[in-house]
């Protein structure tokens, strides 16, 4: 079940301040100095110790969220009460901030969840250095787009436009942030009112004028791998009469079929752009909240590997883009199928 999300002046008057005055009273409880303490020594201690991580994970994440709200407020103040907070000089400001605060939860991250991240193979900082960039990803996992954007802000000094699910607006941080920088919010389909824009357009809108140092974003599966997600992707195309991609989404085992309509409208938009493929492992298995909880402290490494393409090699018609996409994403599948084997694998079609 989906939580319908509120008006956006419901989330601004309750939903912000909400969490700004659980910080304000978390902070002196005595609570809080008890997992603090307990915080400060999950990493020496021996065993999983999950529920004190738990609890300092999610408290840190309150006190992350009230704190990214309250800066988000001074740069409000500051360009005028929102006069001037989309100008280029703020637009920079909140991108410095968004740096700045992910650089913070990842080092907690991997001091708390003990979560290693290793970027394999990745050329976007020297191959595309100075041309503007549509990043596909795969999607599975929680939190695969908080890496994604982390690695895109710190990692190789980009501008992200992002492509993200209307639900995450239920984070008060990412909804202020997200609202001030270039972001296209995707509802689900059976949520769409009708006479609602298309959405592929919508994204093709938000790549136009993707500058030297951009990045957009966007996870052509619409969703974390499932088999069940999976097995009606492939059932939607066979009703579409999309028989050979039917049969390429049957062999792909790890991913699932992407949409086509988002990206090739942003390459559309942003015929000087490059694109780089995501693959990453070692978040698979982290569906549900059991599967979370089971696996506390995660002491995982995650490993993301990118395959870069220049613009002048993108292929501009749209049913050779369509069979070039559908290639790369099976080469993803293939890399995750020999890096990570599912541990129950999806058989393929005969």
């Amino acid at each position: 079940m989906t939580w319908r999300l509120p008006p956006r002046w419901v989330r601004r008057v309750l939903l912000a301040p909400a969490i700004v005055l659980l910080a304000v009273v978390l902070v002196p409880t005595s609570a809080f100095l008890v997992l603090l303490a307990l915080g400060a020594v999950t990493w020496a201690l021996p065993g999983r110790l999950r529920v004190p991580r738990a609890l300092w994970m999610a408290s840190f994440y309150v006190l992350w969220d009230a704190a990214c709200l309250v800066a988000l407020l001074g740069l409000w103040i500051g360009s005028g009460f929102g006069w001037a907070i989309h100008r280029p000089a703020f637009e920079r400001a909140h991108y410095r901030l968004a740096r700045h605060m992910l650089q913070l939860l990842f080092w907690q991250v991997r001091w708390t969840l003990r979560l290693r991240i290793d970027v394999v193979d990745a050329d976007l900082g020297t191959v595309l250095t100075g041309t503007p960039v549509v990043v596909a990803s795969r999607h599975a996992g929680p939190g695969d787009s908080f890496i994604l954007v982390h690695a895109l802000l710190n990692w190789f000094d980009r501008e992200p436009r992002i492509v993200l699910k209307d639900t995450l607006q239920w984070d008060p941080a990412i909804d202020v942030l997200l609202n001030r920088l270039p972001t296209q919010f995707v509802t689900p389909r059976k949520a769409r009112r009708e006479g609602a824009p298309s959405q592929a357009a919508a994204v093709g809108d938000l790549a136009e004028g993707l500058g030297p140092r951009g990045a957009l974003l966007i996870f052509p599966e619409g969703g974390n791998f499932t088999p069940r997600r999976r097995a009606a992707r492939i059932a939607a195309l066979r009703r579409d009469g999309r028989a050979a991609l039917a049969v390429q989404a049957e062999q792909m085992t790890n991913v699932m079929a992407p949409h086509a309509g988002g990206i090739l409208s942003a390459l559309d938009e942003a015929p000087g752009a490059g694109v780089v493929f995501v693959g990453h492992t070692g978040l698979d298995r982290l569906v549900t909240v059991h599967d979370i909880w089971r696996e506390l402290p995660m002491d995982k490494r995650i490993v993301m590997k990118g395959w870069t393409v220049a613009p002048a090699d993108v292929p501009r018609d749209r049913d050779a883009a369509e069979a070039w996409l559908f290639a790369s994403w099976r080469r993803i599948d293939e890399w995750i199928e020999e890096h990570e084997p599912p541990e129950v694998p999806v058989a393929p079609a005969a």
